[in-house]
């Protein structure tokens, strides 16, 4: 790799590149795939969720810990150093999970998915997008994102090339689930180990059928005051039949309007993500 920047670097410009450039160039040189992708690949780099997506609980909690330990009085200086009680609030625990997209034999953009073992406890049965609880060892959510993906489906992390993060989601057992998208140049690299404990099978689908109106139904629910709809989608891949819906169909929904850059051709109408400031263990999204 040394060798064919240096040939490229005595052949052009002798002034060292920018940054930028040399980032570009490496995605052009070592990432592999087609066009298509490092074009998306770069589209992607710069997504910024929207302004309306703030968290404002995390500003919240930010604001008590910066206030902790010092009373301010009402000319706005510390007065002492007794620490303000704070009521004890909900937190939600951190999950992520991977948007892993790949170009198909007729170049249209896929998701891979799972479908959860049986044996599970919680969503058994169901499809979802590889991914999990963060752990400690995890140094972001793109770490939590790929470790899942690679334990539960045996996706080597180095093949993955992590492109974005979107805005959270709260899943139905309050999770708050962070969507990491990642592209896979080399498909014919990736073998498929399957962790049978977690994963029944894998399949992949188009990416672009969670913005169209098709094999898709919806139902209305309630949370915390708010309507929102929740959609299912039919699919069928090697002759089995699977049912796309509620968080991974969000998610989707989400993923694909942000790579094809345009809305859904169905009326989305996504929940409010509040986080409810006291929970019970019996408490979860409808």
């Amino acid at each position: 790799m040394i060798s064919i920047l240096r040939r490229i670097s005595m052949t052009t410009n002798p002034s060292p590149p920018s940054p930028t450039s040399l980032s570009k160039l490496m995605d052009y040189t070592c990432s592999g795939g087609s066009l298509r992708l490092r074009t998306l690949a770069q589209q992607l780099r710069l997504y910024k969720p929207p302004p309306s997506f703030t968290n404002d609980d995390d500003l919240e909690e930010q604001r008590i810990e910066e206030s902790a330990g010092k009373v301010v009085s009402q000319v706005g200086f510390a007065e002492s150093s007794t620490p303000i009680a704070h009521p004890e609030r909900f937190r939600p625990k951190r999950a992520a999970v991977l948007i892993c997209l790949f170009e198909g034999d007729a170049g249209d953009l896929r998701v891979i998915l799972t479908k959860r073992s049986s044996r599970l406890s919680t969503h058994s049965g169901e499809v979802s997008l590889p991914g999990g609880k963060a752990e400690e060892g995890d140094v972001n959510d793109s770490d939590t994102a790929t470790r899942e993906a690679k334990e539960e489906i045996g996706l080597d992390p180095s093949l993955v090339n992590v492109v974005t993060v979107l805005e959270p989601f709260l899943s139905k057992h309050l999770l708050r689930v962070l969507p990491v998208i990642g592209i896979l140049s080399d498909k014919k690299a990736f073998n498929p180990a399957l962790n049978a404990a977690e994963v029944e099978a894998i399949f992949d689908a188009p990416l672009e059928m969670f913005l169209k109106d098709e094999n898709r139904q919806s139902e209305e629910r309630e949370w915390m005051g708010d309507k929102y709809l929740i959609h299912f989608f039919d699919y069928e891949a090697g002759n089995k039949k699977y049912l796309i819906w509620g968080l991974t169909a969000g998610i989707l929904i989400r993923a694909a309007s942000v790579v094809y850059q345009r809305p859904a051709a169905f009326l989305e109408q996504k929940p409010d993500f509040k986080v409810p400031r006291a929970v019970n263990k019996d408490t979860i999204m409808p």
